[in-house]
C-alpha cells in the first residue's frame, strides 16, 4: 500500500501504476459538476489545488451545534465531468481526481500526459470515507448547495483506493496494459 500526501509531486505520481492500492493522508478537496463548470469556465479556484487531490463527491451532512459533520462521503460518478475533465486539470495543477466509475478512454490518456491518475473507491462506501476525515478545512462557493459546495477536508489513511489509470495510460477499466 503506498501513502500519499498531498500536495504531490510528478515524480509521486508517475511512480504509481494501475493496480496499485493507496491511501491518503492530508487534505482533499471535494468537487463535482458545478464547481468544475465555475472553474472551466475561467473562474479562479477558489481554494489551491496545484500537486492536489480533488475528490468526486457531494459529502451527506448536517449542521451540529459544533458546525458541519460529514455522515458519508460516498464518490459520485466521475464519467459525469468527462467533457471538464482535462480542462479542469489544465486549469488547477491536480495531481489525482477520486472517484467512481472511471473516465472514458480518450479522458484517460489525456489525464496520463498531464501527470494526472484517476483513483477509485468503492461506491457505497461512503460511511467508510466519512470515518477518514479529521476535520473540515472550510466550505467554499456555499450558494452552489451543500453537495456542489467546495469542501477542504483533512483526511487520514483515507481509501484504500485503486489507481484505476495510471501516468502511462493504463486503464484498469479497459483492462489492457501499456
Amino acid at each position: 500500500m503506498t501513502k500519499l500526501t498531498p500536495p504531490l509531486s510528478e515524480g509521486d505520481i508517475r511512480r504509481l501504476r494501475a493496480g496499485d492500492l493507496v491511501t491518503i493522508t492530508g487534505r482533499i478537496v471535494t468537487a463535482r459538476d458545478k464547481a468544475h463548470v465555475r472553474i472551466t469556465k475561467g473562474r479562479k479556484s477558489p481554494v489551491g489545488l496545484r500537486g492536489g487531490v480533488i475528490y468526486h463527491c457531494g459529502p451527506l451532512a448536517k449542521r451540529t451545534p459544533k458546525g458541519w459533520q460529514i455522515l458519508s462521503a460516498g464518490p459520485t460518478t466521475s464519467a459525469r465531468m468527462d467533457p471538464m475533465q482535462v480542462e479542469f486539470v489544465k486549469r488547477t495543477g491536480v495531481r489525482a481526481l477520486i472517484g467512481k466509475g472511471g473516465v472514458n478512454e480518450e479522458i484517460a490518456g489525456q489525464l496520463a500526459k498531464l501527470g494526472c491518475v484517476y483513483l477509485a473507491f468503492t461506491g457505497g462506501a461512503g460511511v467508510i470515507a466519512a470515518r477518514a476525515i479529521e476535520k473540515i478545512e472550510k466550505i467554499l462557493w456555499e450558494d452552489l448547495g451543500p453537495a456542489e459546495a467546495i469542501w477542504v477536508l483533512r483526511v487520514r489513511n483515507f481509501g484504500p483506493l485503486v489507481v484505476a489509470v495510471d501516468t502511462r495510460g493504463n486503464n484498469l477499466y479497459l483492462r489492457e496494459k501499456r
